[in-house]
């Protein structure tokens, strides 16, 4: 007897150890944390990151080319003036630089024009008569002279055009809107352009193109290279707002070092003059024309009594359709000018810009039929007012 009570509570004691241990378990499970169900429609909160710094390496680089930037701009704009006509009060209409210690201002033609009665205004806030010492529209380029103690002017350095290459990096100092001494940058976008004149058949040459703004205002201003030299005189703009849209021209520097001594000398320059009339040659143009040759300059026309129609060049004999437009056949194609190769008239025009003065005598290679023949070319002066 005493045996079996003895296993019965062995046996309630095994039963109430084993319901605690459940007890325990489920007290465990109901007092354990829930996760909260998201409320719809809530907003998580944004993670916020703390911006990384530039690695050192960049950083360095970058305050190297504002450094670059603020340097040039302290060395070359004591030079830029503001350019103003008496009876605008004091509004620029232009800009210019000065090259030298004896009061020579560069600028371009259209803004030495514009006003009978010129005005600069220096750096220094000082404004002084300018007197309009020579105009050539065929480079939209003019020389000033102001009056002023040579120790107060701060002339430019003039650099070199003819190495220039895409992509580099291009500064204008100007007078955009009248906004005096406004520094700009951008890029070289192309060389060797040429843009019509308003007031002319002819074209300016080797004209510089960049992304730099350059707005009205700006026009006689300088063009920058990184070290602060110049290497343009800003010009134009094409736009079809009349403000930048990014594409601005300038005149290259070495057309201004063959220019200006000339404006400062007589007053004038004279132009070499070949006496003829063309365009690039195109595929449609090979097609329509059964031309011999896919790369040049095809002549329309040569002047009577020109250069060119002294020399035996020929112009065309007939007239052809190509996609719709009127053009003349028959003529001689330029393929090179001086031993350069021609791939466009433009190339034609470059040539004669920058490599020739009047009374040279520039060889021709031209194409003739079947015939690849060369002509000496004497250079003769354009026609005055063209």
């Amino acid at each position: 007897m005493r045996k079996k009570m003895l296993f019965g509570w062995l046996v309630g004691l095994l039963a109430l150890t084993m319901l605690a241990c459940n007890l325990s378990e489920i007290s465990s499970f109901m007092t354990a944390t829930v996760p909260a169900t998201p409320t719809q429609g809530a907003t998580p909160s944004p993670a916020t990151e703390t911006p990384s710094p530039l690695p050192p390496a960049q950083a360095v680089a970058t305050d190297v080319e504002e450094q670059l930037i603020v340097e040039v701009y302290a060395r070359v704009s004591p030079a830029v003036v503001c350019i103003t006509a008496r009876e605008q009060f004091g509004t620029c209409i232009g800009s210019g630089f000065v090259i030298d210690r004896e009061g020579h201002v560069v600028t371009n033609n259209h803004v030495a024009e514009a006003a009978p009665d010129l005005l600069v205004t220096l750096a220094d806030e000082r404004t002084v008569p300018a007197d309009v010492i020579g105009r050539d529209p065929g480079s939209d380029l003019a020389v000033l002279k102001i009056s002023v103690p040579a120790e107060d002017l701060t002339p430019v350095e003039l650099g070199d055009s003819s190495t220039l290459r895409v992509g580099q990096r291009a500064i204008a100092i100007g007078n955009p809107f009248g906004l005096e001494r406004t520094i700009t940058t951008g890029v070289i976008s192309s060389v060797g352009r040429t843009i019509p004149r308003e007031d002319s058949d002819f074209q300016l040459a080797q004209v510089i193109q960049t992304d730099a703004a350059i707005n009205p205002g700006n026009s006689g201003g300088p063009l920058l290279d990184s070290q602060g030299r110049v290497i343009g005189v800003n010009t134009a703009i094409r736009s079809l707002t009349g403000v930048s849209s990014g594409v601005g021209f300038a005149i290259p520097v070495d057309i201004v070092k063959r220019v200006v001594p000339e404006l400062i000398a007589t007053g004038r320059y004279r132009h070499a003059w070949l006496g003829v009339r063309g365009r690039t040659i195109t595929p449609e143009m090979v097609e329509a024309m059964d031309l011999p040759v896919e790369v040049g300059a095809l002549i329309f026309a040569v002047e009577p009594g020109g250069p060119a129609a002294k020399a035996g060049l020929r112009g065309g004999d007939r007239e052809v359709m190509v996609a719709g437009i009127p053009m003349v056949a028959g003529g001689d194609i330029i393929v090179a000018i001086g031993g350069t190769p021609v791939k466009r008239f433009d190339d034609v025009v470059n040539y004669l810009a920058i490599h020739t003065s009047v009374g040279d005598v520039v060889t021709l290679t031209v194409v003739r039929g079947t015939e690849q023949i060369e002509i000496d070319v004497t250079l003769e002066e354009r026609p005055e007012g063209r």
